[in-house]
């Protein structure tokens, strides 16, 4: 199966070759046809499973046929990382076509954006932002025909449907509306039914972990966190690793402490700057960075497809956050890993996530490491000449894996072989 089965303007299809696409992924064969057709739409899908172009080609042959340097499309999106990536692909995929995209966000100046609006044939903007538009005056929505709302659970968890309904009252009723999300809390199934009207619903994946990702518990007391994390980068052979905290101040200090260890790290957090944002993202994506320390909210948008391990430095507050941090491994049919920093206190969380992907995970220990080391001497084990071989001096092997025993008493770990190396 490829791209010609949708009988796409020859001008998208051309985009599509620049773009190297040539088969569809499963969301992509189940949506671009309904909406072509004009159909309202539910897409639930992980991330990473192709979903922004199973919108955009659509939209971009719709658009072809019609006056262009009008708005006819608006794209809404929860981050200003996600906001950009789907613009950049509006503008690869829409390359022969003369159709124009404008990034609508905050933490960058207004002025370039009335400008780019003032020709724009398809917005994607963050909320907070559009509104600020929508009260200057500064775009005209009274030819809009297509609505997306992307990862439509994250903005109900940013907080962001008042401004959603705030935004509806602002365009034309009569528009066809595309809903996409990775997860269908009851929040969400509201807000569909008060926007969508007769729905296709189409779901590619059950709301569970990709089966490319291979999952594993490293239980350690809270204070040899940051050590054990150490030695985990320091015995495996990982390009490109992400890490998640639960905080701001967390991922920066962290980003921080792996720098002074060697290995070449960034933060990616709400206390950014624009430009140390795009700094950040677009170091991970080139390798200058192996190393991307983020928060949930600030991770949203990551569209790197070599990641090759994640690493939950704290653990999620819920097992759908963790399959949306886990979605950035384990891409295009690629294998993954999922590597879990546990404490006594995360005993409900795995156990749900355990539950959720309905199979125990494997507990690991590390035979090389101090789990006893006592609250009074963690400060060496968090010196960062304790890690004699920097990431970016890789050691010739992954030694010191072992199935852990009873670390903690309430994991009841999966039987498996005992592994002396890291899988890479």
């Amino acid at each position: 199966m490829n791209f010609n089965k949708f009988l796409l303007d020859s001008k998208v299809a051309a985009g599509i070759s620049t773009a190297g696409y040539s088969t569809p992924t499963p969301i992509q064969t189940q949506t671009i046809p309904k909406i072509l057709q004009g159909c309202d739409l539910m897409g639930l899908a992980q991330t990473g499973t192709g979903k922004t172009a199973a919108f955009v080609l659509p939209i971009l042959h719709r658009l072809l046929n019609g006056k262009s340097g009008r708005t006819r499309a608006l794209v809404i999106a929860p981050t200003r990382e996600l906001a950009e990536q789907i613009h950049q692909a509006i503008q690869l995929l829409g390359s022969r076509t003369g159709l124009r995209s404008a990034a609508v966000y905050g933490g960058v100046g207004i002025q370039p954006q009335i400008k780019a609006l003032k020709s724009a044939d398809i917005v994607v903007a963050c909320p907070g932002r559009l509104l600020d538009h929508i009260g200057r005056r500064t775009v005209d929505f009274s030819n809009l025909e297509v609505l997306v709302l992307d990862e439509a659970d994250q903005m109900f968890d940013m907080g962001f449907l008042p401004d959603i309904r705030r935004i509806l009252t602002n365009l034309p009723s009569r528009r066809q509306n595309l809903m996409f999300s990775a997860t269908m809390p009851d929040q969400i199934r509201d807000l569909a039914d008060e926007i969508l009207k007769k729905p296709v619903r189409v779901q590619v994946a059950r709301e569970a972990p990709a089966s490319t990702v291979a999952h594993a518990l490293f239980p350690v007391a809270r204070h040899l966190k940051t050590a054990l994390l150490l030695k985990l980068l320091d015995s495996m052979r990982a390009e490109s690793v992400l890490v998640f905290t639960r905080t701001k101040h967390r991922a920066r200090q962290l980003a921080v402490k792996l720098g002074k260890a060697g290995y070449p790290s960034a933060s990616l957090q709400g206390n950014l700057s624009q430009a140390q944002r795009r700094d950040a993202m677009n170091g991970f994506k080139s390798g200058k960075y192996s190393v991307l320390v983020a928060t949930d909210i600030a991770a949203r948008g990551i569209d790197v497809s070599n990641i090759s391990h994640v690493i939950n430095y704290d653990m999620p507050a819920t097992p759908e956050i963790y399959i949306h941090r886990i979605g950035r491994t384990g891409r295009a049919e690629r294998s993954g890993q999922a590597f879990n920093l546990i404490t006594d206190e995360d005993k409900a969380i795995v156990a749900a996530i355990q539950r959720s992907m309905k199979t125990p995970v494997e507990q690991r220990t590390l035979t090389d490491f101090n789990y006893h080391t006592p609250v009074s001497g963690a400060g060496t084990r968090h010196n960062p000449s304790n890690t004699k071989k920097p990431r970016h001096r890789r050691s010739g092997g992954n030694q010191g894996l072992r199935e852990g025993k009873g670390v903690f008493a309430w994991l009841a770990p999966r039987k498996a072989k005992t592994s002396a190396s890291l899988p890479s």
